[in-house]
């Protein structure tokens, strides 16, 4: 693979390593809350990737574990790479929806002054909460306008689609902050990840969480007239792939000419809206083996328009975005690695 002068990692996580690292930044009363209901961080961060799914550790027989300090992140993760940072931590944390918004607000302080204030290539996203929109835009409303801050994060396993109606002044603060909204893998694991219920093994829920879960989001977003309400949001899918974004969009045209009725404020045919205003990262990347089949794979969907490089740091899938990069043209293989996310964060 020829090496592009410039990465920009769209996915990397980082995230405390105990929820005391947070109480410095919450209002008081919510850190007694904590230390008297003896809370504790939602397991997604780490608990829900096999040990398999970390990165090797300097160390043999370790893994390396989400990064909680800017030293342990350019330890992993290089020292010049600039990086967009998402932290997890609170996806699926309690049905309090006070308490969800308090731990918000202190994640994001702490990813400002840990990391955001000390490495001037690093940029991250806003978690907000997904339980009560008032609060989520409260959050915006915050740091929003702060320079590190360049995506709204939320979780794609949630109660309701993220187009519906209940979040569109979310999705107008968003766009007006110039954030982007980042739609990220995992969520509320009360939630049924399937149309038809329950899974019932881990191999049914990760590929229902990566590859089921997010076509509804992005139908969503589309059929409820998001991008004709709010034209400028755009928004990115992360950890979800991408692979079965072309049959998903063929069936959407061909089924949006015989139903527009239902939807008279989409417009356009769905794909023109996703093309337009939707962007995914490579990771995990569900790629064919034989080189052949890989190559037609632009021919089904403009990926040097879509894509936007991610390493997922320091998680992995067993798979990665290099052989794409391969068969794709000079130009497509830039935007990738660089162009589609500076474009997209305006970095």
């Amino acid at each position: 693979m020829t090496v592009a002068t410039r990465v920009i990692d769209v996915d990397v996580h980082v995230g405390p390593g105990s929820v005391e690292p947070l109480l410095r930044h919450m209002d008081p009363y919510w850190a007694d809350y904590v230390a008297n209901a003896e809370l504790r961080l939602s397991p997604t961060m780490n608990g829900t990737y096999p040990p398999v799914a970390f990165r090797p550790g300097a160390e043999e027989g370790t893994v390396t574990p989400v990064p909680a300090s800017l030293e342990e992140l350019r330890e992993g993760l290089g020292d010049d790479r600039t990086a967009i940072l998402n932290c997890i931590v609170q996806f699926d944390t309690s049905h309090n929806v006070y308490y969800e918004a308090a731990l918000c607000g202190g994640v994001n302080d702490w990813v400002r002054t840990e990391f955001l204030e000390r490495d001037p290539n690093l940029r991250a996203s806003l978690a907000l909460p997904s339980l009560d929109p008032e609060a989520a835009i409260a959050e915006v409303e915050r740091l929003g306008s702060h320079p590190g801050f360049v995506q709204a994060l939320l979780p794609v396993r949630t109660e309701t689609p993220w187009g519906n109606k209940r979040f569109h002044a979310l999705h107008d603060a968003i766009a007006a902050h110039g954030l982007v909204l980042g739609l990220h893998a995992w969520g509320r694991v009360g939630n049924a990840p399937t149309s038809s219920g329950f899974t019932h093994s881990y191999l049914e829920d990760y590929l229902a969480n990566s590859q089921i879960i997010v076509q509804a989001h992005v139908t969503s977003l589309v059929s409820e007239g998001v991008f004709e309400r709010t034209p400028d949001l755009k928004v990115a899918f992360l950890e979800c792939g991408f692979s079965w974004l072309p049959f998903l969009l063929w069936r959407f045209d061909k089924d949006w000419k015989g139903v527009w009725r239902e939807v008279p404020w989409v417009k356009e045919r769905p794909s023109n809206y996703v093309l337009r205003s939707m962007r995914f990262s490579t990771a995990p990347a569900q790629l064919p083996e034989d080189p052949t089949v890989l190559a037609r794979l632009p021919d089904l969907m403009p990926v040097g328009d879509l894509l936007m490089y991610a390493s997922d740091h320091p998680h992995r899938h067993g798979g990665t975005v290099e052989p794409l990069l391969d068969v794709v043209g000079s130009e497509a293989r830039e935007a990738i690695l660089a162009g589609n996310a500076a474009q997209l964060y305006r970095l």
